[in-house]
């Protein structure tokens, strides 16, 4: 297919759960009782409203239900058609903005058996995150515990707009957890919707929202950077997922300047916050922000300093790019089967076991 080279690794496809009704023969006896005696439903966190065109290409939709939710179109459309070799599942849904961690942790327990029963048993190339709830780090380290010797979960899900920053201490758990069984953290884009998502309060319009998603992620590798996370855990890796990566080359400049001035702070910071970010942070390729250009597409690659840190991904079945090309026009030639086989095996070890 143009644009795309054969036997790619999607690192970003969203498998949509249809409702809770899906996730009731998942949950113990005591929760399935609950959700439907008190009628719990209605939970979805996607990364766009889910009515809006954004969230599923025109020719990406099902006949009926939500986009992504439907395996046959998946493998057509998400795996076939680019010659995908392997794809990771990052099914969104309520977990995370769960003001009660006892469902919370229920509920993705729950949805990481619907994703091994219902797509990973049922399609071999197919990958997944582990959703885990973060409001209870103890269960959320016993469920990467539980569901890590599933070796088709390659990754842990978090989100970019959460209850705190996710370089602080509440969080490490997790941290030597995805750590000790070789696991990548993948921060997604998307809120809870616990606080605003600007920084100066809530705003009018979703766009609004959208955009300062780049915010967020900017203000997560800080926290990450700056309280010491991959200084503590040397072997984690973090994936920042539709995040866009145009914004890195300025963001880690302004880093590098900060830090020379105020390093006394953070001792343990000892190089360079471009560096570690390099080191220890990969990018989904969509949506792509790119420029218009293909020469100055090429200059913000350079300027990123690293050949490493971008992953295939099309974004299945959200809308940022028509057709095949899931590679921006300009996109350096010499930089594809990096990005969409060298990186992603790089990154999540667990893929070398089947797929070298």
């Amino acid at each position: 297919m143009k644009g795309v080279t054969p036997g790619g690794i999607d690192c970003d496809v969203h498998p949509a759960v249809p409702g809770m009704a899906a996730l009731l023969p998942y949950l113990d006896d005591y929760w399935r009782e609950q959700v439907v005696t008190r009628g719990i439903d209605g939970l979805g966190l996607a990364s766009f409203p889910p009515g809006i065109a954004a969230n599923g290409r025109a020719d990406w939709r099902p006949p009926k239900g939500l986009p992504g939710g439907d395996l046959e179109m998946l493998r057509a459309q998400a795996l076939g058609a680019f010659g995908t070799k392997a794809a990771i599942c990052n099914p969104l849904y309520g977990v995370q903005a769960l003001h009660n961690p006892h469902f919370a942790t229920a509920l993705a327990r729950a949805m990481n058996d619907w994703m091994a029963a219902e797509w990973l048993d049922r399609e071999p190339r197919l990958r997944a995150s582990i959703v885990i709830a973060p409001q209870d780090p103890e269960q959320a380290v016993a469920e990467i515990d539980r569901r890590a010797s599933d070796r088709r979960f390659v990754q842990v899900l978090l989100l970019a707009m959460g209850e705190t920053l996710l370089g602080k201490r509440v969080h490490w758990p997790i941290y030597a957890a995805a750590e000790r069984h070789g696991l990548p953290i993948g921060i997604h884009a998307g809120s809870t919707a616990h606080h605003a998502t600007t920084g100066n309060g809530w705003p009018s319009y979703y766009i609004e929202d959208y955009a300062a998603q780049a915010q967020a992620f900017q203000a997560q590798l800080l926290s990450l950077v700056h309280e010491g996370v991959f200084v503590k855990y040397p072997g984690l890796t973090v994936v920042l997922i539709e995040s866009g990566f145009t914004w890195l080359p300025g963001f880690m400049w302004r880093a590098n300047k900060t830090w020379r001035g105020v390093r006394a702070e953070v001792p343990w910071v000892d190089r360079p916050p471009a560096e570690l970010i390099r080191d220890h942070v990969r990018v989904t390729l969509q949506p792509t922000d790119a420029p218009p250009d293909a020469a100055s597409l090429e200059k913000v690659i350079d300027q990123i300093g690293s050949d490493r840190m971008l992953l295939f991904s099309t974004d299945y079945p959200h809308w940022h790019f028509e057709g095949m090309k899931a590679f921006p026009a300009g996109f350096p030639a010499g930089l594809k089967q990096r990005v969409l086989v060298d990186n992603p095996l790089a990154t999540y070890p667990r893929l070398k076991e089947t797929l070298q």
